[in-house]
């Protein structure tokens, strides 16, 4: 088994920043892809961005690219997600997944553990 801790969400103005972590634990934290999702009130969870095992290889959702950076410390068993010029569109449920294997996809049915979600809300 793998858990996944998110924190880092909270209330934040138009403009602003915020960095989420994810701690994982329960197995080789090195060996896997990590993501990060999204999930607003009355629609359905989309990728935000990935990182492959190594970090050598990132991508981002269209509607977050330049403006939210993802990276990993394998040291630490944690992956971030740094968000800048926050709009209130970014509100919602933030998840953190750690993949099937060590290569990066964008679809979440190739990621095998979820943490439980941390809020982030941007107000205009």
């Amino acid at each position: 088994q793998v858990q996944l801790v998110e924190s880092g969400g909270g209330l934040v103005q138009a403009g602003g920043s915020l960095t989420l972590s994810c701690v994982a634990s329960g197995r080789t934290f090195s060996n896997y892809a990590m993501g990060w999702f999204r999930q607003a009130p009355g629609k359905e969870r989309e990728f935000v961005a990935g990182i492959s095992w190594g970090g050598g290889r990132t991508s981002y959702a269209d509607s977050v690219k330049g403006r939210f950076t993802i990276s990993r410390d394998n040291a630490k068993n944690t992956v971030y997600l740094q968000m800048n010029s926050l709009k209130p569109e970014d509100t919602a449920v933030y998840y953190c997944a750690a993949g099937r294997s060590r290569y990066l996809y964008t679809a979440d049915d190739q990621y095998a553990y979820w943490g439980q979600g941390t809020q982030v809300t941007v107000s205009s």
